[in-house]
């Protein structure tokens, strides 16, 4: 990844040093972040670095993203949504904001 990706990122990985961010050794986690938090430009570079098949399989078995993030992506690749994991998973029970 280059510096000029590193800088484009950045505000999405506020939580770590960008500079040891692997995109190869790290790509769930990149992807997991892109697709929850990523503006239209952090998007873009993920479909271009990354395939279709990681990305859903990302959607599909992360226990990260939310179901509104899932909801998005799974309309967007066609994924049914008994094979998305946080759709499995039950909402918190008796949380008034759910």
């Amino acid at each position: 990844m280059t510096q000029e990706e590193k800088n484009l990122l950045k505000p999405i990985f506020w939580d770590i040093d960008i500079n040891n961010l692997d995109f190869e050794n790290h790509k769930k986690y990149t992807i997991e972040r892109i697709l929850q938090f990523g503006r239209s430009e952090d998007l873009r570079w993920l479909l271009k670095n990354a395939t279709d098949d990681e990305i859903i399989d990302t959607v599909k078995r992360s226990r990260n993203i939310d179901r509104k993030t899932a909801n998005l992506w799974s309309i967007h690749f066609n994924i049914a949504r008994e094979e998305i994991e946080c759709f499995r998973k039950p909402l918190i029970p008796n949380n008034p904001f759910y």
